[in-house]
């Protein structure tokens, strides 16, 4: 563990109380262990490598240790959307069809937890900003309640480690009815899978080249990938799930392909650490540029960090909670709107933005502090077909860091 340098700003003390209290989870018994990163003003004000990566072989975790970054992925593969936007290779309001004819002549669920033979036609085709919103009325089966939750279950299969080729999973996918009108509402889902496969149809190469060859390399993000090679496999931190009160955690990690899947999920497949992570905060915190390179023009990840939700949209919950109490949502992004309605649920500063991951991963780029927060950890929650009733009456988990690590790295800023 480092503890607190206190550069930039912070109280040194208030600062160094971070490392403990995140230490006490650890000492529960519902976390293996965390990295997390606070960087401001161009320097690391704090990293901090707690516990374990690997409780069965007592591996402790390091400051390049690997994690499934899950939805941390989506920021990604949205840039990599927005950097086609920008050459001229598709608009925010282009049909999907154009390039991904699997979606043409979609069907809409009368109601959205309904019977699968109670649809309409779609008013319009899925825009590429409808899928950047989530407001392509595509689902995830962990989002839905009713027979469309088990039907994508049945018919997609995993999002994280699939078997289908993209062309087969667009295919199963075009074949499933939306929950909801294109455009209508924030419905979170598979959206991002789709942006991927769809900048993979552009490019003409797999999602993972195209990344690789337009952001990873460019911005030295050597540990980012959709696939871990045998040799890095020792840095990755096991995915664990808290049981009962009193049991030890169970180790749940994902089964290694030992070839590069087919299957490139955009919307929450890559594999990261800190510093990669901390690359691409501080290229969007930079408005497009980072140590010299520029993959987007300003104005481009302005419109990122834009609010496109209308009122009507964030008075829905996602995930059973208030969540757009606080926040919008833009282009593959959240950002905070009031500050002081956000304390609810963490901390920063009107402007802040980032995207969290099923796994506990979560980050944030604050514009007005010029801070990023990164807190890496690998707790599985439950992913099946709806979740969000399964995960209500469950005692607290290794996600209540999140929330911790920001509150007080906040209040040491004073």
């Amino acid at each position: 563990m480092d503890g607190a340098q206190a550069p930039s700003g912070f109280k040194a003390d208030a600062l160094g109380q971070v490392p403990g209290a995140l230490q006490e989870l650890i000492n529960t018994g519902v976390l293996s262990g965390a990295v997390t990163l606070v960087w401001r003003k161009g320097e690391v004000a704090q990293l901090n490598t707690l516990g374990q990566r690997d409780v069965a072989k007592s591996l402790p975790m390091e400051r390049d240790t690997l994690f499934r970054i899950a939805s941390m992925t989506k920021p990604v593969t949205s840039v990599a959307i927005m950097m086609l936007v920008e050459e001229g290779k598709l608009k925010l309001d282009d049909p999907v069809t154009r390039w991904i004819p699997e979606l043409s002549g979609m069907l809409v669920l009368q109601e959205a937890a309904g019977s699968l033979d109670k649809t309409k036609s779609a008013v319009r085709d899925i825009t590429v900003e409808d899928l950047m919103t989530h407001r392509a009325g595509l689902a995830y089966g962990f989002t839905s309640m009713g027979p469309i939750a088990y039907a994508h279950e049945n018919k997609l299969g995993s999002a994280l480690a699939n078997p289908m080729t993209p062309d087969q999973w667009l295919k199963a996918l075009g074949e499933l009815p939306l929950s909801y009108e294109p455009g209508e509402r924030f419905h979170y889902s598979h959206a991002t899978d789709v942006l991927g496969f769809l900048v993979a149809r552009i490019e003409g190469k797999p999602l993972g080249q195209v990344l690789s060859e337009r952001i990873f390399g460019p911005l030295g993000m050597k540990d980012t990938a959709f696939w871990l090679p045998p040799e890095k496999r020792a840095r990755l931190a096991r995915l664990y799930q808290v049981g009962p009160e009193g049991s030890p955690l169970k180790d749940v990690s994902l089964p290694e392909n030992d070839t590069p899947p087919a299957f490139e999920g955009g919307g929450g497949g890559l594999i990261s650490c800190a510093d990669d992570y901390l690359t691409f905060a501080r290229m969007l915190l930079g408005r497009g540029e980072v140590g010299g390179v520029r993959l987007l023009k300003s104005e481009t990840v302005d419109a990122m960090m834009h609010n496109r939700l209308s009122e009507e949209q964030r008075g829905h919950g996602f995930m059973g909670m208030p969540f757009w109490l606080s926040q919008g949502f833009g282009l593959g992004l959240s950002m905070i709107l009031d500050a002081e309605k956000h304390e609810w649920m963490g901390a920063g500063a009107a402007g802040a933005f980032g995207w969290p991951g099923a796994f506990g991963t979560w980050w944030q780029a604050d514009p007005a502090n010029d801070m990023i927060l990164i807190y890496l950890i690998q707790d599985s929650m439950p992913l099946g077909p709806e979740a969000v009733t399964a995960m209500q009456g469950q005692r607290p988990t290794a996600r209540i860091g999140g929330p911790v690590f920001q509150k007080m790295v906040y209040a040491a800023l004073g």
